[in-house]
């Protein structure tokens, strides 16, 4: 039993535990998952949704959902990354991520913004995976555990389940107060770099808070900082902004 512990330590000491500075957080972060890890991860998470969801396949809003996608992609703090964007059969205002790069998004969403809105919304996303929002939720929940599991490619089931359970609660229930902050800063950033007006997060909000009245299963205002808040964060980062570029 004791020579097991050991060899796990061991194991867990030399492989896949890296700090990276974190250009999305500012910050130096340790992280026991690969990219490649999580993108696996988040295919494998997405593929589930994907199997009991109905899919909208419609090529124009496809191609329409795509286009604002990349615009952000291609600027955001993780632009190596291939993302990939779904529409879900679903008439609320809501969109959600997975590690890795895969972005849901309402067709009630699609129908309810604008494209400033919409690029908004993807950019927020977009921001929860270059800050790795998930992935630092699966290291606190699981510790070093995980690294093992995933390295040895589904040797221990158990474990690789817990972790997608783990990740599918993260985007049901909503992520931390400070996590939706930078979320949104990012936006403004993503938004602004890509050529739209981050000013469209703040219409975003007004609608997301009328039709939140209506809609009690927002994951995108769900457990978040209150919307009042957010709109100034989001005002201020926004002057910010206009103070870099003047």
């Amino acid at each position: 039993m004791k020579n097991n512990l050991l060899l796990l330590v061991i194991l867990l000491g030399f492989y896949g535990c890296v700090t990276v500075y974190n250009p999305a957080t500012q910050k130096e972060e340790i992280y026991f998952v690969s990219d490649e890890e999580e993108i696996a991860m988040g295919k494998n998470l997405a593929q589930e949704i994907i199997n009991n969801n109905k899919i909208i396949r419609d090529r124009n809003k496809l191609a329409y959902l795509v286009k604002v996608g990349e615009e952000i992609a291609n600027v955001c703090d993780r632009n190596y990354l291939d993302y990939h964007f779904y529409i879900l059969d679903k008439e609320g205002m809501n969109a959600f991520s997975l590690p890795g790069g895969y972005i849901f998004v309402n067709d009630g969403l699609l129908e309810k913004t604008t494209e400033g809105e919409l690029a908004f919304v993807l950019a927020h996303e977009i921001g929860h995976i270059c800050a790795r929002h998930s992935v630092k939720r699966l290291q606190a929940s699981l510790g070093a555990s995980i690294v093992l599991s995933l390295a040895l490619k589904g040797i221990d089931d158990f474990l690789i389940k817990r972790a997608i359970d783990i990740v599918y609660n993260v985007v049901s229930l909503g992520y931390a107060r400070k996590d939706e902050f930078l979320a949104d800063a990012l936006a403004v950033k993503y938004t602004y770099k890509a050529g739209y007006n981050p000013l469209r997060g703040i219409s975003l909000m007004e609608k997301l808070k009328k039709n939140a009245h209506n809609d009690y299963t927002l994951v995108f205002l769900r457990s978040h900082p209150p919307v009042d808040e957010r709109i100034a964060n989001i005002k201020r980062k926004i002057e910010g902004l206009k103070e870099d570029s003047s």
